[in-house]
């Protein structure tokens, strides 16, 4: 038992490595997967739209794109955009930084606009055609009623998809970041290969930990609300009448 403890919770080591922990590889674990976030949302949305479309030309691009990234493991997207991108643009291979971003967000579109299409597809087939008989065009009918529909009812599995992005942002080590780029995976390796000792890698599972329980709980509380809805009060007679959901009809 006293092994066990020294080797996974060794207090020395963990009080070691959490500045650079909280310092260094909290913030570029973040950077990673928010901006990875973001371009894979973009890219995503693009993706689905694509994929929606009743053009072939459109929709058998997005197809494959997502078949190739959904299948491929992400350690080895990581590898060949991190290297192949170095090889091809020169100045990338002493700064690696953004071609791990790159791959990160080619990896989540691919996930994203599974999700913003099956969103999109959850939409009832009246409201475009409600939107198509008071004059709007297809492209508005989309992007203002089918679209923002679609969207908020995949919200907790969009924040879902980030919680994997965070864990996932953890392999980009492979690409060898310099020192002040290293994520909280890299750096508690770093010490953990100094050491002999895993605690630093506890230590940074710890702080994984932090990031992604919150998110978890957000899931839930947003599944929780888009669910049961919200209450409203409505005039009745007068007075007022608690309706515990906004889909629930009051009894007469």
């Amino acid at each position: 038992m006293d092994d066990f403890l020294n080797t996974f919770l060794n207090w020395e080591y963990i009080w070691e490595v959490f500045p650079d922990l909280l310092g260094t590889g909290l913030l570029n674990t973040l950077i990673l997967s928010v901006f990875s976030a973001l371009i894979g949302t973009v890219l995503g949305m693009l993706l689905a739209t694509m994929g929606l479309s009743s053009k072939a030309w459109l929709r058998w691009p997005a197809r494959v794109y997502t078949d190739i990234f959904r299948g491929l493991p992400a350690i080895l997207t990581i590898l060949v955009i991190g290297q192949g991108g170095g090889i091809l643009i020169p100045s990338l291979s002493r700064n690696p930084y953004p071609l791990g971003i790159l791959a990160l967000s080619l990896i989540a579109a691919a996930y994203i606009g599974e999700i913003f299409r099956a969103g999109i597809q959850s939409v009832e087939k009246g409201q475009m055609e409600a939107s198509r008989a008071l004059g709007m065009s297809y492209t508005k009918a989309m992007t203002l009623v089918v679209i923002p529909q679609g969207v908020r009812r995949v919200l907790p599995a969009l924040v879902n998809q980030f919680i994997a992005l965070v864990k996932d942002s953890s392999l980009v080590y492979f690409l060898g970041f310099l020192a002040e780029q290293r994520d909280l995976f890299r750096i508690g390796q770093d010490l953990a290969a100094n050491t002999g000792n895993l605690s630093p890698l506890v230590a940074a599972g710890a702080v994984y930990l932090v990031i992604t329980v919150p998110l978890t709980h957000l899931v839930n509380y947003i599944d929780k609300k888009l669910r049961t809805g919200k209450k409203i009060r409505v005039d009745d007679d007068g007075g007022q009448t608690e309706l515990l959901n906004a889909g629930k009809v009051p009894m007469s």
